[in-house]
């Protein structure tokens, strides 16, 4: 590929970041609050959104009390830090995909691909098995998730020719490493007293979220969030290739580094919180690349909204939905596959063109 063609399409669209800032954005913002409100006031005990708001309002201003204690219990102590923690796993995986894709150059390519999530979770299934605790669960999922991100970039450094494709290499034999000791440590798990909450984990779940998990999931999620949201701009510089890149003062080496040490502190995060949610990081950026098109600054901060929109009205349909709360991972799997597919026929090469 020639420079002249992605400086086309970044000198055709010079125009699109204002209308969109504008428009599309928050218009997004919207969407997410008033999705944000039905969560909280869907569920067994329906509470009105009028006194969610209030209730809501009261937390920081003065405001009358009308609602019930059992209300502001349900909404302030079992809903808001659920919602929370839906919208920090959604956004960082939405974001971590929409990087990667942009990173790699690949529609294809989500944070599966860095092994993070594989790592991740063999750390929560070994916390699981030596009965650690929900701290411990927490920990051990993010420690051996960066784990795998040590081991993925050391695995890159090892080829002086194309790093991307090493880095590739790296995260599916990593992910395939820890994938194998998942399966090992749940073979060897007690099928009575943990295999069942193994299985429950590693399927995707936010019903043990509280404030201490949102407290350990904002950490990683906002510090590398902020990290790719600072770089996004260089996302469409890379897009010219290295060459180019270099002489515009973008060194793409250093900053794939830190894109990918971002990425890979999100997902760990968001795994360690929740467990394998997959689909999330591979759909919701096509949706947003499909909504405000190629351009990485408009493009990444969309994704975090969509991913956030969309993994809380999927928590809420999997404990709505059915009695017995239904695994996040398989109504990711259940809507994403299907979506995905129409996204391909929909828009087949004019996922990464204006054709």
């Amino acid at each position: 590929m020639t420079a002249s063609a992605p400086e086309r399409t970044v000198d055709a669209r010079g125009d699109r970041p204002s209308r969109t800032w504008t428009r599309g954005l928050p218009l997004l913002g919207a969407v997410c609050l008033l999705v944000a409100l039905g969560a909280l006031a869907v569920g067994r005990y329906v509470v009105p959104p009028g006194e969610i708001v209030r209730m809501l309002l009261g937390q920081v201003v003065p405001v009358g009390q009308t609602w019930t204690a059992t209300e502001q219990t349900v909404v302030l102590d079992v809903r808001l830090p659920r919602l929370i923690l839906s919208v920090l796993v959604g956004g960082a995986l939405a974001l971590g995909g929409a990087a990667l894709q942009g990173v790699f150059r690949n529609p294809l390519v989500s944070p599966d691909v860095i092994g993070v999530s594989s790592g991740a979770s063999f750390g929560g299934v070994l916390a699981l098995v030596l009965g650690l605790g929900s701290v411990g669960l927490v920990s051990s999922a993010f420690v051996f998730g960066l784990a795998a991100l040590a081991v993925v970039l050391m695995i890159g450094r090892l080829s002086t020719g194309s790093p991307l494709l090493m880095i590739v290499l790296g995260g599916t034999v990593t992910g395939a490493f820890f994938a194998a000791l998942v399966s090992f440590t749940t073979y060897v798990a007690d099928p009575y007293s943990e295999l069942p909450s193994i299985v429950f984990w590693l399927l995707g779940s936010l019903s043990t979220a509280d404030y201490g998990k949102v407290v350990v999931a904002a950490v990683p999620i906002v510090a590398g969030a902020a990290v790719v949201l600072v770089l996004r701009w260089r996302l469409n510089v890379l897009s010219l290739g290295d060459e180019d890149a270099q002489a515009l003062g973008v060194p793409p080496r250093t900053t794939r580094l830190w894109l990918l040490a971002a990425v890979a502190l999100m997902t760990a995060g968001a795994v360690a919180v929740s467990g394998l949610i997959g689909w999330v990081g591979l759909v919701v950026p096509h949706l947003a690349r499909l909504w405000v098109g190629t351009d990485h600054r408009i493009q990444l901060p969309a994704a975090f909204l969509i991913g956030g929109a969309y993994l809380t009205l999927v928590d809420t349909l999997s404990r709505t939905v059915t009695e017995a709360e239904m695994p996040l991972g398989i109504l990711t799997a259940v809507i994403g596959v299907p979506f995905f597919v129409a996204i391909l026929a929909r828009s087949r090469n004019r996922l990464w063109t204006n054709e």
